[in-house]
């Protein structure tokens, strides 16, 4: 059955264009159904990119022992927070899933092994922001975990085997923050521009990085001072920004979006490698 599964990948899935890789802030889980500048570039990007065959997705918010990937027809839309208006928890994100999927990124990956899951499906870091771009939910998702026990080299290098996929029509997606310390938000200043020092400052040397194409400072994050610890007090919603950035070939250009802070500890910057 899994060859044939395997098959039928290959066969419907011919070589295509390179897609690009995003990175994207999600922020509160509320951005799932508020109308915002962040939710607006989310659309734009759905309009702007041609339509994926399938979504690959890794969220800050499925921390696992080993690496884990998602391989049900149908995944289940999780509501994985608390505190919020029923509105949110009464959304449903049916994208389809795709079995396919999951054994081809399980046979490109060689580093370490990749276990088919049947329990999770998609968490709030993924649908939150992807029914923003394909609202009828007729692109299939994946997700795969982030191994909570291994370095961020790991990460970036396990990244670094799902290239292939790229020319497979699939668009890979990391979903996090790349500066989430919610110990530290300013719950006053939500709605202004406002961003402590020590944010700005991580931003500002991120963002160098990113568009200096220095991915070894960023691996070596817990390296670059107090800033980034304060910036990056548990690593889940920054290690998805490394399985970004670890696709980037020497063609690719970065694009940077929605870079701006929120409460003061938090920023939305995403990004489009293309």
């Amino acid at each position: 059955m899994q060859l044939k599964d395997l098959e039928k990948w290959n066969k419907n899935l011919p070589n295509t264009n390179k897609m690009p890789v995003l990175f994207l802030g999600h922020g509160s889980p509320m951005n799932a159904i508020e109308e915002n500048e962040f939710v607006n570039e989310f659309r734009r990007l759905g309009q702007e990119l041609v339509t994926p065959q399938a979504i690959l997705c890794i969220s800050a918010h499925w921390e696992t022992r080993g690496t884990c990937i998602t391989a049900m027809n149908h995944p289940q839309t999780i509501h994985d927070f608390g505190g919020f208006p029923q509105a949110l928890f009464d959304v449903q994100y049916p994208a389809p899933g795709s079995p396919e999927l999951a054994l081809e990124t399980q046979k490109l990956v060689t580093g370490t092994a990749v276990h088919l899951d049947d329990k999770w499906g998609l968490d709030h870091g993924s649908w939150s922001v992807i029914r923003h771009m394909y609202p009828e939910a007729n692109v299939p998702v994946v997700q795969m975990s982030i191994d909570y026990t291994k370095p961020a080299q790991y990460h970036y290098n396990l990244a670094k085997e799902l290239a292939g996929l790229r020319n497979k029509g699939v668009l890979i997606v990391g979903s996090g923050n790349m500066i989430h310390n919610l110990r530290r938000v300013a719950w006053d200043k939500l709605n202004a521009p406002f961003a402590y020092d020590w944010a700005l400052e991580a931003r500002e040397k991120m963002n160098t990085a990113i568009l200096t194409h220095d991915h070894q400072t960023l691996i070596d994050f817990k390296k670059q001072g107090t800033a980034f610890d304060l910036s990056i007090p548990t690593p889940e919603h920054y290690l998805p920004l490394l399985y970004a950035l670890a696709l980037q070939d020497d063609r690719d250009a970065v694009q940077l979006f929605n870079d701006e802070p929120v409460g003061g500890s938090l920023f939305m910057t995403s990004l489009k490698i293309a």
